[in-house]
């Protein structure tokens, strides 16, 4: 049995192991992990401290070559990568793979954004004095992510932190230790000098808020719920804290009345309901004209009887199940709440029993709804999807902006007018036209709006916003 422990300080340590269950098959023990205590999370932040003036002036030939093993590594055993992260989290083995890939890509272009590191010269209105514009790392960062994309959404908090030369404290979800661990133990062999990047797997309420709560973290970066994201801004605020939150979304997708009926429900399906519906940039809210309403819902409806759901590791399945036994009950939660406010139940909801016992869960599709019921305004992170019917664009638009919750916003339409007005004044951080919500490339800004998100962007150079601070040197020449 493979034992995950914790790392702090370049030592892998920890005890009191607890078991990594496979969604697809509660029978099977993926690994153990340890879990970390109170203590171990201060040494990470006291270890990351102590590592940051050496990394903070290291070269950038050392950053690019770290990096640049870390994403040839993770390339060379993505196929073993991608199976474990199948294993752990449920997503099928053909987004785990896609996953995968695109960690590397991150981690590769990180290495070399650390090759270019650059700043301003800057003219003076005074005779003889030169202005120099640079970028200096900003310390120890706090990263606390979610199990949702346990390898992506690390790498896109690791790898800039460390390429603007900032240490880490890394703390995963407890669902998904095996990612976070494989990732981390690439970098430390890669070469990372102790201290610089510290694991800590651990419970939200006990070393999450110790880190929270530590006054040597300088800027904390967090995905998950919004009770805890309003405890990092608190505790931010009162240490001095940069801050950077990811706390959900409920995205819409519009689809007009002369969208190609085909492409609009394969968008529709990839949206709601790959990786089980447990994607912030999934859409689980289906905004549908009145002329074509009726023949798109027919069409999911018939498109979603052929989608199998079942283990995540078997080759025909489409849809794997959703991560924990928890996850299963809200979402069959909100299925009976979405009945309860008068919407209709077209298909799915049942959980589906396979050869190995697992959560899995039929994807429901509602119709009947509106942008006022429960299961249109708060984010299930689960395989559910309501369908809102509108007159025209204008209402459609309207009903997308009503939401204050959108990190994602799409449409499906020939009518070139209409998709670039939706691109201009969809109130969300990322548009798709023709193409599903869920989904970024790595080299592209990312992030949220309004209520989704605070802080920067992620990926890309809008990254070095959050990793690094600005300085600005006045020098007579």
């Amino acid at each position: 049995m493979t034992i995950h422990m914790n790392l702090i300080d370049g030592e892998w340590v920890g005890d009191n192991l607890i078991p990594n269950i496979n969604p697809s098959d509660t029978g099977d023990i993926v690994s153990e992990f340890t879990r970390a205590t109170v203590a171990q999370a201060q040494a990470a932040s006291e270890a990351a401290l102590r590592a940051f003036p050496l990394w903070s002036h290291s070269s950038f030939v050392e950053r690019h070559g770290i990096l640049s093993q870390a994403a040839s590594e993770i390339i060379a055993r993505k196929e073993e990568i991608a199976r474990l992260l199948s294993r752990e989290q449920g997503k099928t083995l053909a987004e785990a793979n896609a996953e995968t890939v695109r960690t590397a890509q991150i981690f590769d272009y990180y290495a070399g954004e650390a090759m270019r590191l650059a700043g301003e010269v800057l003219p003076s209105p005074r005779p003889g004095v030169m202005i120099q514009v640079t970028r200096e790392p900003v310390g120890v960062i706090g990263v606390i992510t979610p199990w949702s994309f346990p390898l992506a959404i690390p790498a896109w908090k690791i790898a800039p932190a460390l390429c603007y030369g900032n240490t880490v404290v890394f703390k995963p979800a407890e669902l998904t230790p095996g990612s976070a661990w494989t990732l981390v133990d690439i970098l430390h062999r890669a070469g990372l000098p102790h201290g610089v990047l510290n694991l800590i797997i651990g419970e939200g309420m006990v070393v999450g808020q110790a880190m929270i709560d530590h006054p040597d973290i300088h800027a904390l970066t967090f995905a998950g719920s919004e009770s805890i994201a309003e405890r990092v801004a608190a505790a931010s605020v009162r240490h001095g804290r940069k801050y950077k939150l990811a706390v959900g979304a409920k995205n819409p997708l519009v689809i007009l009345d002369d969208a190609d009926l085909d492409a609009a429900v394969g968008c529709a399906i990839e949206s709601a309901f790959f990786s089980a519906g447990q994607c912030g940039t999934a859409s689980s809210r289906l905004i549908v004209t009145e002329n074509i309403h009726d023949r798109f819902v027919t069409a999911m409806a018939e498109r979603l009887e052929t989608l199998q759901v079942g283990h995540a590791l078997d080759e025909a399945t489409k849809i794997g199940p959703v991560v924990d036994e928890m996850q299963l009950n809200q979402s069959e939660r909100y299925i009976a709440i979405g009945q309860e406010d008068g919407a209709n139940l077209v298909c799915g909801g049942n959980r589906v029993s396979r050869e190995t016992p697992g959560f899995y869960l039929q994807p429901a599709l509602f119709t009947e709804c509106s942008n006022a019921m429960r299961i249109a305004r708060k984010e299930i992170f689960g395989p559910v999807a309501a369908v809102i019917r509108v007159r025209d664009y204008e209402e459609a638009l309207a009903i997308a902006n009503e939401n204050t919750f959108n990190i994602s916003a799409g449409i499906c339409t020939t009518d070139i007018s209409h998709a670039n007005h939706f691109r201009r004044n969809a109130e969300a951080a990322m548009v798709m036209v023709n193409l599903p919500t869920a989904g970024a490339d790595f080299h592209a800004s990312f992030g949220a709006r309004r209520e989704s998100s605070v802080g920067p962007r992620e990926q890309s150079r809008n990254a070095a916003e959050f990793y690094t601070r600005v300085k600005t040197a006045y020098t007579a020449i």
